[in-house]
């Protein structure tokens, strides 16, 4: 069986701490603070090791983006990160409305 027949989940937590600062380039200590500040959650085991999953990932990539690249303090990282959250769910809310309406409409559009 091949790697991409089953790919993992993107939620999934399977990195460990040491993994994820190499993947990104960060500090394991620069990602734990992160964590205190609650901008990543990693899922924690019942030893209590971090694992992290591809979407956690993502995000400290762009935590790190916006750090880095554009300035942003990470006061203003959590405030960018929250309102992108919002406006996916708000998105998400209107296709969703958009599909029942078309739906009750028979379909067709006007």
């Amino acid at each position: 069986m091949r790697y991409d027949e089953h790919p993992i989940p993107r939620h999934e937590p399977v990195f460990q701490i040491s993994i994820v600062a190499r993947m990104i380039g960060l500090h394991q200590q620069t990602i734990r603070s992160y964590e205190r500040i609650g901008l990543v959650s990693p899922h924690r085991t019942a030893g209590n090791t971090r694992l992290f999953s591809h979407e956690d990932v993502e995000r400290l990539r762009t935590v790190t983006r916006l750090v880095n690249d554009l300035g942003v303090n990470l006061a203003g990282v959590d405030v960018i990160m929250r309102m992108t959250h919002q406006i996916e769910l708000l998105q998400k809310e209107l296709e969703q409305t958009r599909a029942e309406r078309d739906q009750l409409r028979g379909g067709t559009r006007h």
